[in-house]
């Protein structure tokens, strides 16, 4: 949720941008049990809570890499007890705005220098502010093609980008399963 008003000069910068068409597969990893189109608001790297997402990787190994370092949180072993599943889904949607280029990412405050190199406990300011850029990208946000309903942004864990849909902006049509690949060994 944003806490202060909004950063004009951030705004200014997002209004500029176009969005993309996006149309390809992508991949997601889900505790066994869930559904993988599940949006939800966690308060991750580009959500604030206040508003729900879907992250999704556009490689396979970026979705692997991300899970992989979230459930050993800086310990040498993954959890054995939860099983998770590699997911492959199509994705088809207008309004993706593309946050990608470091250049860019630098303007909007982002420091590339340390994307994805904090340790876990201390990604203070990182998150801030990714979180705020993305909050900012979502009030920009609707159902028309031309405004944002989601962004593609650099994965923190892996040489390839993440996908993350905006649940408001998004219809139901628009992700569908492709494949479950199945349980999957994180460790």
């Amino acid at each position: 949720m944003a806490a202060s008003p909004r950063d004009l000069a951030l705004i200014d910068t997002l209004e500029q941008l176009e969005t993309q068409s996006f149309e390809a597969n992508v991949w997601r990893v889900t505790r066994e049990d869930r559904d993988p189109t599940l949006f939800s608001s966690g308060g991750n790297r580009w959500d604030d809570g206040s508003f729900e997402v879907l992250y999704t990787s556009v490689q396979r190994e970026g979705a692997l890499a991300e899970m992989r370092f979230h459930l050993t949180r800086g310990q040498p072993i993954a959890p054995s007890k939860i099983r998770y599943r590699l997911h492959e889904l199509s994705v088809k949607l207008d309004g993706v705005l593309n946050l990608t280029d470091p250049e860019l990412l630098g303007r909007l405050g982002i420091d590339m220098g340390n994307f994805g190199r904090l340790p876990y406990l201390d990604r203070h300011g990182e998150y801030e502010t990714c979180q705020e850029v993305a909050e900012a990208v979502h009030f920009l946000g609707s159902n028309s093609p031309d405004d944002p309903s989601a962004i593609l942004v650099p994965n923190a864990r892996h040489d390839s980008h993440n996908l993350v849909l905006f649940a408001d902006y998004v219809p139901h049509e628009a992700i569908t399963q492709v494949q479950d690949h199945g349980l999957i060994d994180l460790r």
